[in-house]
């Protein structure tokens, strides 16, 4: 369950690197080595978006920019966790990928039922650089889906559906309890409910 949920992570961490300027929804699909699949929806508005786990057994991730928070939602127990955001993660409303320094064409393949451009990006993460494929589709102006060039993970986006998306997506469910996270060593704590 942890490694499941360390990868939940860091498709949001990817995600957070891209950014788009309109509403959308859409199901996504994380590949990692070894076949591990990790399903889901995502929703997205401006400044916030939400996640839904199918392979995570239920659990829903929502972000809100604008609060400056993340919401680990846990729909079996009715409980909600919230977490600081990173702002330095903070998605940009532009189709540059997060840190990029190099954009060079390498093919032309259709994904999902779009044709896409495939580009080979550099980028620096952090003191490291590294480099991703991304294929952008040309028919919405959305990048369909991104890969690790040594294939160590993929993402992909499928039966997008740009449009409005409903503001109650991005809350935390009526009735559902603050679970505190514990305090860790030096101050160890339980979880409790508030």
């Amino acid at each position: 369950m942890l490694r499941k949920f360390l990868m939940v992570l860091s498709l949001i961490v990817l995600f957070q690197g891209a950014a788009f300027a309109t509403e959308f929804s859409a199901d996504t699909v994380m590949t990692y080595e070894g076949g591990e699949k990790i399903t889901g929806k995502i929703y997205y508005k401006p400044d916030m978006f939400r996640m839904d786990m199918k392979s995570m057994e239920d659990m829903t991730v929502i972000t809100r920019i604008d609060k400056k928070v993340v919401w680990n939602i846990m729909p079996s127990e009715k409980m909600y966790m919230e977490m600081p955001l990173d702002l330095g993660k903070k998605p940009k409303v532009e189709e540059k990928f997060e840190g990029e320094i190099e954009r060079k064409e390498v093919g032309r393949e259709t994904v999902d039922g779009h044709p896409a451009i495939k580009y080979l990006i550099t980028y620096k993460a952090g003191n490291r650089q590294d480099q991703v494929y991304q294929w952008f589709a040309t028919d919405i102006d959305f990048p369909v889906k991104t890969a690790a060039v040594d294939g160590s993970w993929t993402q992909e986006f499928r039966n997008i559906r740009m449009g409005s998306q409903q503001q109650s997506l991005f809350e935390v469910p009526a009735g559902y309890q603050k679970m505190q996270m514990p305090h860790m060593p030096g101050g160890m704590d339980f979880m409790h409910m508030r």
